[in-house]
């Protein structure tokens, strides 16, 4: 005799955990569904997985040697700025997936369960294949400018790992949200520009943490920024003592990038039993 058994989402579900990598192979399908379709029918194809990240990069340099922003001695302004936006664009990429996996997938959450944190979870996997390229850019031009990291390298996957989080924990939040009110898919884009301008990716943190001019509380809120701790720590795994970490904003930042995580998956877990009836 067969026996069924029905899963359904719940907010005190204790198999969700299990579920979730029991369902692996559809996260695995998922992304690489994404992957196939996400250039399909452009004209340069997977060439703008290159174009994106370059193209922030000189706007970037351009708008650090406008404002003269800091540059350590030694490393070259655009190794400096290519070291903040290759994470930054994995963040980026990895946010916004998230926030819209749900309202961009809600024909698979009408029909059917499975865990809902597969689909954003799904995005965020594809964004490592921009970053694979991301990193081959940064690579090159280290290598052009004779420029080889030390030993600080190996702590590079960690922060790595920490952007994901931080994008992972606040994609979860605002998709969430966006189900339900749907005015935060144009929040979410302006974010992401917003973001750009005030995380230390055209400037270095030294800008703000070492200029008596700007007010401790400002100092404090910049360090809220999550990215403030992914790219002070890439950075210092490229270029070491070069450009060290300050620590007290660098915890800051890092705490508020769990405290994110923590809120992100707790929201979604709460609502997510309601989504297939509101999407």
């Amino acid at each position: 005799m067969s026996r069924t058994t029905i899963i359904a989402p719940g907010a005190r579900n204790q198999h969700y955990w299990s579920d979730l990598w029991r369902y692996r192979g559809l996260l695995g399908f998922l992304a690489w569904r994404d992957v196939m379709v996400r250039y399909k029918q452009t004209a340069i194809g997977v060439l703008w997985a290159l174009v994106r990240p370059l193209l922030t990069l000189a706007a970037m340099w351009f708008i650090g040697w406008l404002f003269g922003s800091t540059v350590p001695e030694g490393i070259p302004r655009v190794l400096l700025v290519a070291a903040a936006t290759m994470p930054w664009q994995l963040f980026a990429s990895a946010f916004d997936g998230a926030a819209n996996a749900m309202i961009g997938n809600s024909n698979l959450v009408t029909k059917v369960y499975f865990p809902r944190m597969i689909l954003p979870l799904s995005t965020v996997l594809v964004s490592l294949i921009d970053m694979a390229v991301a990193l081959a850019i940064l690579l090159v031009l280290m290598l052009l400018h004779a420029h080889l990291p030390g030993p600080e390298v190996l702590l590079l996957p960690v922060f790595l790992v920490l952007a994901l989080l931080a994008a992972l924990g606040a994609g979860l939040l605002m998709g969430a949200l966006n189900v339900k009110y749907r005015d935060f898919r144009y929040i979410v884009p302006f974010i992401v520009q917003f973001g750009l301008y005030i995380t230390p990716v055209a400037f270095s943190s030294a800008d703000v943490f070492g200029n008596p001019a700007i007010p401790d509380t400002l100092k404090f809120l910049y360090a809220c920024n999550p990215m403030v701790a992914v790219i002070d720590g890439f950075r210092f795994s490229l270029f070491g003592g070069d450009l060290p970490i300050h620590w007290p904003g660098f915890l800051t930042s890092l705490g508020m990038s769990l405290l994110l995580l923590v809120l992100g998956v707790r929201y979604f877990r709460r609502t997510e039993k309601g989504f297939a009836d509101i999407i």
